[in-house]
């Protein structure tokens, strides 16, 4: 192996071509020519010993195990990589450069999206970066600035302020119950019902929650909150919604009152990110929207 680590051009480029499946697609991604990636694969397989990390198939380049064993170490110095960055942009004392905001898919798609448009109405030099994933960003190692979450966070050095609590109940379209009725209880025969499919922690949770349901109990299953909701919004059948996202649709109807739960709404950031003047503003702002948020979304009285 080499005496001097590969440069990070090599990793970014790696990564790229993981992504791509091909030589090709990972030069359109990187805005460079298919023989310099083609180059930078060969130079960081030399460096990590010669072993190769990539062979051909009829459907692209297939990663090695040893590309796979390299991955997340890869994946982890691009996110340091991009916080440098967005920690340089920000150096300066006016509100200007890049917040990384991350949140799950539902809270992401639904629920943010005019909260930020307000936040860049009011500081259009910054720049926000939102990700959704249902999987927790690790803000220690800056994956993301600032996470809004529906759990408490348990990691240490994190500033973290609690909204409150979101209530979810069980809603359908007008259109499905002119179809099928309204449900007098969750096992009613010929309903419908919308919910998980193979990810084992939502099971965990609905068992949790003394529901004894799993997969096969519904007729549409996705581990997509937004697909789901978009189902409920299709027609397809009965499944959960929180209220605050529910109530701007008028054709969702409120099914089956005595079914529904909560989940706590936290805002969190790395401690050292306080005094940044950009990421305090956006943390203020999360904070601020999101309890108008959470007001709306409690069942009714």
């Amino acid at each position: 192996m080499a005496d001097s680590a590969p440069d990070w051009d090599l990793y970014r480029t790696f990564l790229a071509v993981m992504e791509a499946g091909s030589l090709s697609g990972a030069a359109r991604a990187l805005a460079i020519a298919q023989p310099t990636v083609g180059r930078h694969i060969e130079a960081l397989e030399r460096a990590l010993g010669g072993d190769p990390l990539f062979t051909r198939s009829p459907g692209g380049l297939l990663p090695t195990e040893a590309a796979l064993a390299l991955r997340p170490h890869a994946q982890a110095m691009a996110s340091a990589a991009e916080a440098l960055v967005r920690t340089a942009s920000g150096a300066s004392a006016a509100v200007r450069g890049t917040v990384r905001v991350t949140a799950s898919e539902i809270m992401g798609g639904e629920v943010l999206p005019a909260i930020l448009t307000d936040f860049h109405e009011n500081h259009p030099e910054v720049a926000v970066e939102l990700v959704l994933s249902n999987r927790p960003e690790d803000l220690l190692r800056r994956e993301a600035d600032i996470a809004v979450r529906m759990v408490r966070p348990t990691q240490d050095a994190l500033l973290a302020k609690r909204i409150g609590t979101v209530s979810v109940g069980l809603f359908a379209h007008r259109r499905y119950l002119q179809r099928h009725g309204e449900p007098r209880t969750l096992d009613d025969p010929g309903q419908v019902a919308v919910g998980f499919d193979r990810d084992p922690s939502v099971a965990r949770a609905v068992r949790a929650l003394g529901l004894p349901l799993g997969r096969d109990f519904f007729s549409f299953r996705s581990d997509s909150d937004l697909a789901q909701l978009a189902a409920l919004r299709a027609g397809f059948g009965i499944g959960g919604c929180m209220y605050g996202i529910a109530r701007r649709d008028p054709n969702l109807v409120h099914v089956l009152p005595a079914l529904g739960f909560d989940m706590e709404l936290w805002v969190v950031m790395h401690e050292d990110l306080k005094s940044s003047r950009r990421m305090r503003a956006m943390f203020d702002h999360l904070v601020e929207g999101l309890t108008a948020y959470a007001a709306t979304s409690q069942p009714p009285a």
